[in-house]
C-alpha cells in the first residue's frame, strides 16, 4: 500500500509510483510503503512497555496511549496476532499506569521520586544478596529439603492409586449409563431391566453429588465423618480423590463410547457376539483410544488437586513446603519451590500428552 504524496511546487496529490509530478514535472519525494508487520511489531512493543513501565510516572500512560492509537488507526494490523497482543497489553498497562501515576502524585513529591527509586533498588539488591542465605536456611539447615522430597513421593503415591481407582469406577459407571441408554428399549420388563434402571439411577446420583461438591469438602467428610476411626491418611486421600476422579472419568469414557459408530455394535452382533463381548472386544478398545488424551489430562488435574490433602494433615508436597515455612518464618522460598515443582511436573506430563495425541493422529492415518 503506497502512501499519498504531495508535490512541493504545485501541491498536487500523487498516489502512484511516479518519480516526477505529472503537472509540473518537478521531482517527487520518495515512495513510502506501509508495512503492516512493522506496525504490528511496534504496537506489541508499545503495549509491552506500557506494562513494564506502569510504575514509572506517565511513561506507562504514554506507551498505552501510543499502542491503542496505533491499533485503532491501522486497519491492516488489527488481524495480526502481535498487534492484538500489544493492544491487550496496552489495556492492561493503562489502569496499572493510572494507579502508579496517581500513587506517585499523591504520595511522592517530585523531589522524593529519586529517593524512592534509590530505596527500591537498595531493597532489591538486599533481597538478591540474601537469596543464598535464605536457600540454605529453608532447604539445607536441618535437612529441610527432605520435607519436599517426602511430600513429592506421597503426592505421586496418592495420585497414581487414586487415578487407578478413578479409572475403575469411571469405567463401571460409564458402562452402566451407556448400557442403560442402549438397552432400555430392547430389554423387556423383569428383574434385569429393573436392576439396570436402579444402577443407572444410583450412578446418576453418584455423578451429580461428586461433581456438584468441592473436592476439599469431600476429603474432609471422608476423613472426619466416614473414616473417622482410620489413622491411615494416605488411604483416605486415595479413596477420596479416586471417588472424585471416577465421576469425571465416567463422563470422559461415556463420551468415548458414544463417539463410536453404532455400526460397530451391529458388526459385533453380526459376528455372534453378545452385548457384553461386543463392548469388551470392539467398543471399549476404540473408546479408550479416543479418550486417552482426556484421561491423561485428568491425571494432570488430579496431581494438582492433591495439594489440598494438607487439610487432613497429610504431608504431601504443598504441606511439606508449608512445614518449612512454619519453621523458618519465610514463605517466599519454600512456596515458590513447591509451585515450580508442580509447574515442572505438569509441563512434563503435558508434553507427554501432546506426544501421545500426535502419535494417535499418525496411527489413524
Amino acid at each position: 500500500m503506497i502512501r499519498s504524496r504531495f508535490c512541493k511546487h504545485c501541491g498536487r496529490k500523487i498516489t502512484g509510483n511516479e518519480s516526477t509530478c505529472p503537472e509540473c514535472h518537478s521531482p517527487l519525494p520518495p515512495v513510502t510503503v506501509n508495512d503492516p508487520a512493522q506496525k504490528a511489531k511496534r504496537i506489541f512493543i508499545f503495549g509491552l512497555l506500557s506494562v513494564i513501565l506502569s510504575c514509572v510516572p506517565f511513561a506507562g500512560l504514554t506507551f498505552s496511549a501510543l499502542a491503542i492509537h496505533q491499533s485503532n488507526v491501522n486497519d491492516l494490523v488489527k488481524s495480526d496476532k502481535r498487534a492484538k497482543t500489544g493492544r491487550i497489553l496496552a489495556y492492561i498497562g493503562l489502569p496499572l499506569s493510572i494507579i502508579g501515576t496517581v500513587y506517585m502524585i499523591l504520595f511522592l513529591s517530585v523531589g522524593n521520586i529519586p529517593l524512592w527509586a534509590e530505596t527500591t533498588w537498595a531493597k532489591l539488591v538486599k533481597w538478591a544478596n540474601g537469596i543464598p542465605g535464605d536457600f540454605e536456611n529453608n532447604f539445607i539447615t536441618d535437612a529441610r529439603y527432605t520435607y519436599i522430597f517426602k511430600g513429592l513421593g506421597i503426592t505421586f503415591e496418592v495420585t497414581i492409586f487414586a487415578a487407578l481407582l478413578g479409572i475403575v469406577l469411571g469405567v463401571i459407571a460409564a458402562l452402566i449409563r451407556s448400557s442403560y441408554d442402549t438397552l432400555k428399549d430392547e430389554m423387556k420388563g423383569g428383574f434385569g431391566k429393573g436392576l439396570l434402571k436402579f444402577l443407572n439411577g444410583l450412578t446418576g446420583v453418584y455423578l451429580t453429588v461428586i461433581r456438584g461438591t468441592p473436592i476439599v469438602v469431600q476429603l474432609l467428610i471422608a476423613y472426619f465423618v466416614i473414616f473417622i476411626s482410620s489413622n491411615n491418611k494416605v488411604l483416605v486421600a486415595i479413596l477420596a480423590f479416586g471417588i472424585n476422579s471416577g465421576a469425571y472419568v465416567a463422563e470422559i469414557i461415556r463420551s468415548g463410547i458414544v463417539s463410536v459408530d453404532k455400526g460397530q455394535f451391529e458388526a459385533g452382533r453380526s459376528l455372534g457376539f453378545g452385548y457384553v463381548r461386543t463392548m469388551a472386544f470392539i467398543i471399549i478398545p476404540q473408546a479408550f483410544k479416543t479418550v486417552l488424551p482426556a484421561l491423561a489430562n485428568e491425571f494432570i488435574v488430579l496431581i494438582k488437586e492433591t495439594s489440598v490433602s494438607g487439610y487432613i494433615g497429610l504431608q504431601e508436597l504443598t504441606k511439606g513446603g508449608d512445614i518449612i515455612r512454619s519453621r523458618t518464618y519465610s514463605a517466599f522460598m519454600p512456596l515458590i519451590a513447591v509451585a515450580v515443582i508442580y509447574l515442572v511436573i505438569v509441563m512434563f506430563f503435558s508434553k507427554l500428552v501432546s506426544m501421545l495425541e500426535r502419535r494417535l493422529k499418525n496411527s489413524e492415518r
